[in-house]
């Protein structure tokens, strides 16, 4: 991390605005978290304890969670087309399966929702920016994998529906570092709010 971006980190709050905040937690499921499973990200289970704090945090003020997954048909007819041929050798997130599910150490308890998504954005053709809306959350915090994919084109849509955003970045993950960081720079550049998990506390209401 250079110097001026843990500056510009640690200058971000959200305080003194009338803001209701959300998490999402974006598809840490057992397909892509489980040890040994064929489509795990590299690193993502050193995430694993942030993501439970930023849980645990949301979960004692009572603040929204969602949850977003990634789900397919068995058949892979709703798999985007540049995935086809990878899911037809190693079906992945099947719905009905284990491996579509939550990773135990981070399962929805009763009170949260679970977003169902078939492409990388948490928001393209999914209801959740009408819960959000309909919670009155205006403020996003934004954790799981993996950067450069899903996280990543969650962040820009939630940008374009003008929401807060702030990316949690040690509760993030990608294949590998350079990859995490150029990301995190772009997403930065745009006007993302880029924080550390234990910023968080802090920020919230």
């Amino acid at each position: 991390m250079r110097d001026g971006e843990k500056d510009q980190c640690m200058s971000t709050d959200i305080q003194g605005h009338s803001s209701r905040p959300a998490l999402l937690v974006i598809d840490m499921q057992n397909d892509f978290v489980r040890p040994g499973a064929p489509l795990q990200v590299a690193g993502v289970r050193s995430i694993i304890p942030k993501v439970s704090a930023l849980l645990a945090l949301f979960r004692k003020k009572g603040l929204p969670v969602f949850h977003v997954i990634r789900v397919h048909r068995a058949s892979g007819v709703d798999v985007e087309i540049t995935r086809r041929e990878i899911f037809s050798k190693t079906p992945f997130a099947v719905e009905g399966t284990l491996g579509a599910e939550v990773i135990p150490e981070l399962a929805p308890i009763p009170g949260e929702h679970v977003v169902k998504k078939t492409r990388m954005s948490a928001f393209f053709q999914t209801d959740l920016d009408l819960m959000l809306r309909t919670l009155g959350a205006d403020t996003l915090f934004v954790a799981g994998i993996q950067t450069p994919n899903c996280v990543r084109t969650t962040v820009f849509d939630a940008m374009a529906y003008n929401y807060r955003v702030f990316l949690v970045r040690d509760a993030v993950a990608a294949k590998t570092d350079a990859i995490h960081d150029a990301n995190v720079l772009d997403m930065q550049n745009i006007g993302i709010g880029i924080v550390e998990c234990a910023e968080v506390p802090r920020m919230l209401p």
